[in-house]
Formats: structure tokens, sequence, C-alpha cells
């Protein structure tokens, strides 16, 4: 039976398996979806050598970056976001190649962008600096968002939380977050930002999906902001994903 599986850690949170499990179920398709905990990527090989009808991989947290030095190739898109959400494997005889892309900024593309109203909608803060923010900066660019990171730790072109100033969301009306706080099961906790100065011109975005409304969505809810979970993002980029992995699986 074809194989295909997520690695990141924890992964406790994820839907991924649920929804490529009722995929399978639903169209037929002989194949099944594992989860790989795995507390580090160097046992991707482990994973690759013990699975033999392994055809692809999901990456989350903490691993979209640390992944790519053991793929073999990055589709142009995976290079240009320096990220990698998908991995496609090819077999040949005893070996595998590995080939990392990017189904992330897609997905994160195609949710949002018939949310942004683009009067009010110019500029956007993207919390957290990890793969996924990477994804949603790139997206956000063929939108024609001007985007700035916001982080714990200080860096050139980018805030951090102490620095973002009511004044400061007066000008970015779009905020994301890109950082797995909010997460099941700490569910009390949101992106330190605040939430004063948030109104009706704003739109909140949460890459986190489980839970389905997150502090920072209600937070901003509270406020009128528009708010938009990451449930969405997670299903199109999981299409797209097996887009890449394998059609014929359906056969």
């Amino acid at each position: 039976m074809n194989t295909f599986g997520l690695i990141g850690f924890p992964l406790g949170h994820s839907l991924s398996q649920k929804i490529f499990s009722e995929k399978f179920s639903r169209e037929a398709i002989r194949a099944q979806y594992l989860n790989f905990e795995i507390e580090n990527i160097a046992q991707l090989n482990e994973i690759i050598l013990s699975n033999p009808r392994l055809k692809g991989l999901n990456v989350t947290i903490p691993y979209k970056e640390k992944v790519i030095p053991l793929l073999h190739a990055l589709s142009p898109e995976a290079r240009k976001i320096g990220a990698v959400n998908t991995v496609r494997i090819e077999r040949e005889n005893n070996d595998a190649r590995l080939i990392g892309y990017n189904t992330d900024s897609i997905g994160f593309k195609n949710s949002i962008e018939p949310l942004i109203r683009p009067a009010l909608h110019k500029k956007a803060l993207i919390l957290g600096t990890g793969g996924a923010s990477k994804a949603v900066a790139y997206a956000l660019a063929q939108l024609g968002i001007q985007w700035k990171y916001v982080s714990r730790t200080p860096a050139d072109g980018r805030f951090t939380y102490d620095e973002v100033m009511p004044e400061t969301l007066s000008e970015y009306t779009v905020i994301v977050n890109a950082s797995p706080v909010g997460t099941s099961p700490h569910t009390d906790r949101c992106p330190d930002i605040p939430y004063e100065a948030i109104t009706h011109r704003h739109l909140l975005y949460d890459l986190v999906y489980n839970p389905h409304e997150t502090l920072f969505l209600k937070k901003g809810k509270a406020k009128g902001a528009a708010t938009e979970n990451g449930a969405e993002m997670l299903r199109l980029q999981a299409e797209e994903a097996w887009k890449i992995w394998n059609e014929e699986c359906k056969r």
C-alpha cells in the first residue's frame, strides 16, 4: 500500500492525518497516511529506509528549514522561499531521491486573497520568523502587500514585539500569526501585540487551526476585525501536495 505521512515534533495538534485519511476513504484510494513524530531531523533517513512504500511527506514545525540539507533537489518556489513543507520521494531500486516543494505559500495565498480589501490592506505584520513565515512573506509579496516580520529577537528589517506600538497597527492593517503561539493545548496564549489598537479596518489571520478560534483571533474579533484561521490553508496546501506526490494513487 502506498504510504504518505507527516514529519514534525510534536504532532498531537495536527489534522493532516485526518484530512488525508478522509480523502483516501472518500475517493477509494488505496493508501495510508502516517504521523512520524521525530525529535531530530536526522531521523528522516531512517523513516525513508524503513518505509519502502513511502511516496511523499508533509513537513511541519520545526523542520521546514532544517529538512532542506537532506534533500536532493528543490522546486524553484521552495528555493526562493527558503522553506519546504512537502517532499516527493522518487525511488529507483534501493535509492530514494527527495525533492522539496512549498505548498504553504499557495494555500495561504488562495485562502487570504478573498479577504483582502485593497483600499485598507496595504501592509502586513508577520508574527514569527520560522519556515511558515517565509511562505507567508512570499505569498503577500505576490499579492502586492508590503510586509515586515515581528520577532522576539532584534534584527535588521524587522520589529521586535516591544517595538510594535498602537501607531504601528494603524499602518499595518493585516496581521498574520505565523508562530505556534496559541496552538492547543496552550490555548490561553496569544502573540504580544497591542490589541487595543485593532479596529474594523484590520484583518487577523492565524496559521494555527487547532483550536478553531485562537485567543489571537478572539481578541481581534472583539475589536471588530475580520478574522480567519489556518484550516482552509491546510486543506488547500494538502490538495497541492497530493498533486505533487502521485495522482496515479487514485487507481
